[in-house]
Order: structure tokens, then sequence, then C-alpha cells
């Protein structure tokens, strides 16, 4: 039997705010930078040159589009990453990387904190990696969803 806690809703609801900022920035300065006749005629010059805010508002909406193609991108990359307790090992696919998948023996784990879990929602795994050096994992409800049935899985696992 394995329990799986995946990426949070938290994480992709962030990852929509900001995808829909980048959007309505880019509509907005885009619209000033080249639609709105009265931002045009404050913030040219004497001479007919663009001030800096003008020139701005005229090149920052294609990055801002840009921005959010790969804030969108990213986040069709996140929804298959999920933190797994498995019968052996536990498999963190972690929310900030896309590739990189790390698996950590139960036999390895060394200690469990999870003073914060009930008022932050945060613990913290010490085990000894494959070197035989010790690091410790703090795993946060902001980035997994279902973890309290990884926590308990975890702690009846290692006792």
């Amino acid at each position: 039997m394995s329990i799986e806690a995946p990426i949070s809703k938290f994480t992709k609801t962030n990852f929509k705010i900001y995808i829909v900022v980048c959007i309505v920035a880019a509509i907005w300065l885009g619209y000033d930078g080249y639609y709105n006749k009265e931002f045009k005629e404050k913030h040219t010059g004497p001479d007919g040159r663009p001030n800096s805010t003008l020139a701005f508002n005229q090149k920052a909406p294609p990055f801002l589009i840009g921005g959010a193609v790969l804030l969108g991108v990213y986040l069709l990359a996140l929804r298959n990453k999920k933190l797994v307790a498995d019968e052996s090992e536990l498999i963190l696919s972690p929310a900030g990387r896309i590739c990189r998948k790390e698996t950590i023996p139960y036999d390895s784990i060394e200690k469990i904190d999870k003073t914060h879990f009930d008022s932050k929602g945060y613990f913290i795994i010490t085990y000894k990696d494959k070197g035989g050096n010790e690091v410790s994992r703090k795993i946060s409800n902001k980035s997994y969803d279902n973890l309290a049935a990884i926590l308990d899985y975890l702690v009846a696992k290692i006792t």
C-alpha cells in the first residue's frame, strides 16, 4: 500500500495568480503604451521622443506574456509531482524541481521532527544519504496536500 500527496492547491493557485497578473499587466501597459493618447502625450518629450515610462510600457508587454506562458508551462510540468510513501521508501518529486526524484529508504531515516506540523504545517525528516552524510529535508503543506496521512504512515514505518 502506498500513500500519495500531490502538489498542493496553494502552489497551483499561486501559479495561476501569477499568470493572471502577468496577462493583466501586459494588457494594461500595452494599452497605455500604444492606445491611450493622453498617456502618450504626457510621456512624450518636446522633441517627440518617448520618455522612459512610455518606452517601458511599449516594450514590457511581450516579456510579460512570455513570462505568463513560461509560468503556464511550469504549472503543467508540476501537475504530476507528488510525494509517495511506498512500502520501503519515501519518494519525493519536489515542487521546485522538474526532473529530479529523490528516494529516502525508511531504514535510513534517523528522526522525524513534527513539532511544528500542527501549528505551521511542516515536518522535518533527518536521514543519512548514500554518502553517509546527515541530511534534513523540510516537507511543508504549502508544497503538498495530504501530508497528515504521509506523516502518520512514516511514523508507523520507522517505529
